[in-house]
């Protein structure tokens, strides 16, 4: 089992307090040199575009009950410039770099070949840039940089039609990055059928707005449209690159793996029987480039709450673990919907890791399979940065060692 670290950097009061932004950087680079230190594998970064502050005085906020700001990283190249400066052996990855917003995946693709051709100036480094990328939680983000419906059409399938951008914008995206020159006139053509709709209704509605309401087919028009382009710098080392989708859909996974190596991006929440259904499809579709498919090749989020702090009994622990839980994630549904629902948090506390080290390693060998991958997130709703590094080195010095035994006996 390999255990790597999510850092969130969000910008919330938590217990009345919010750190300044100066603060809350000066917290993450402290926990990411002590997640080097202690042997983590990758630090995932969370991204985020825009304030969610500002965003609540939109016609139409989508989170207009939160406080503060989502997240302060908007740029993973630069933040990992300053991490693999500071540090000697944990890689770093985006938690996921949003490709539609700011210039598109012309753009994306681009600044990648920018970093990597840096990064990859000195012949002994090895370690790579994850880049998980998707289209981005927060809708308001790509609208405010001019990803939008075009007319009434796109409006009234926008739901749908957004997924398939996402689509035309990763095939872009993954095409440039493998060394290609392109032009828009290679890429697929995008179309709504039936198929793509949850009821005859939904696609009637299109349908009509399509002026066609016998239509089988309507075919859209491309939303990046561009003469031959490769991007620079190409004397790359792109095996210091790795690539993963953020999404579900099964035929973009498989479509995407045509083109090169893409591994998936995961949430801890999904079902086991669509992780399990998704690595033996993987193994089959997995870019041949990239070799077996493995299972650490999905790597999954796991919130934890782990309490080993001095002087206190083991039930004592196990109890103020539980009560850390539900409040940061009371605050959490709280902020993200604004009213507290009991049922959520009782459902997230039941899927996060919470307790004494001898309580998550069990949790971990009974819910995970012995060779995932996971991603550690120590600092939701928590600015206690002292103690969000006392909890990653108990979980490295106490929970892990009790996990690997138990896998091995």
């Amino acid at each position: 089992m390999e255990f790597d670290i999510f850092f969130s950097i969000s910008q919330t009061p938590v217990n009345g307090h919010t750190p300044s932004e100066a603060q809350m950087f000066a917290s993450f680079f402290d926990q990411v040199v002590a997640a080097d230190e202690l042997g983590y594998g990758v630090a995932w970064v969370a991204e985020s575009h825009f304030s969610s502050e500002v965003q609540k005085t939109h016609k139409k906020p989508v989170i207009p009950h939160w406080q503060g700001e989502v997240g302060l990283n908007t740029d993973i190249l630069q933040l990992a410039t300053r991490v693999f400066a500071r540090t000697r052996q944990i890689e770093v990855g985006s938690a996921v770099m949003n490709i539609l917003v700011n210039g598109g995946p012309v753009a994306a693709a681009e600044r990648i070949a920018t970093f990597l051709g840096l990064h990859g100036l000195d012949p002994a480094e090895r370690r790579r840039l994850h880049v998980g990328f998707a289209a981005g939680r927060f809708d308001f983000m790509a609208r405010t940089t001019g990803v939008v419906p075009r007319n009434e059409l796109e409006e009234v399938a926008w739901s749908v039609l957004k997924g398939k951008l996402f689509a035309e914008a990763a095939e872009i995206f993954l095409r440039l990055l493998a060394g290609e020159t392109l032009n828009s006139d290679r890429i697929r053509e995008t179309q709504l059928t039936r198929r793509d709709f949850r009821t005859d209704e939904d696609w009637q509605r299109v349908r009509d707005a399509a002026g066609g309401p016998a239509l089988d087919a309507i075919p859209i028009e491309r939303r990046f449209a561009f003469e031959n382009v490769k991007i620079i710098p190409q004397e790359l080392r792109r095996e210091l690159l790795n690539l993963v989708i953020g999404s579900h859909e099964a035929q973009l996974q498989e479509s995407v793996n045509r083109i090169c190596p893409v591994q998936i991006f995961n949430l801890s929440i999904t079902a086991s029987q669509i992780i399990d259904d998704t690595h033996r499809r993987m193994a089959g579709a997995y870019h041949r480039e990239g070799g077996p498919w493995k299972r650490s090749y999905m790597p999954r989020t796991v919130m934890v709450f782990l309490n080993e702090e001095p002087g206190l009994p083991t039930e004592a622990r196990r109890r103020a673990a539980h009560v850390e839980a539900r409040a940061a994630l009371g605050a959490y549904w709280t902020a993200l919907e604004g009213t507290l629902d009991p049922t959520r948090v009782e459902n997230a506390a039941e899927n996060a890791l919470v307790g004494t080290a001898e309580d998550v390693a069990q949790q971990i060998v009974e819910r995970f399979h012995p060779k995932d991958r996971l991603m550690l997130w120590f600092d939701f709703f928590n600015h206690d940065s002292p103690r969000v590094i006392r909890n990653m080195q108990a979980f490295m010095s106490k929970v892990r060692p009790l996990v690997e035994a138990r896998l091995t006996s």
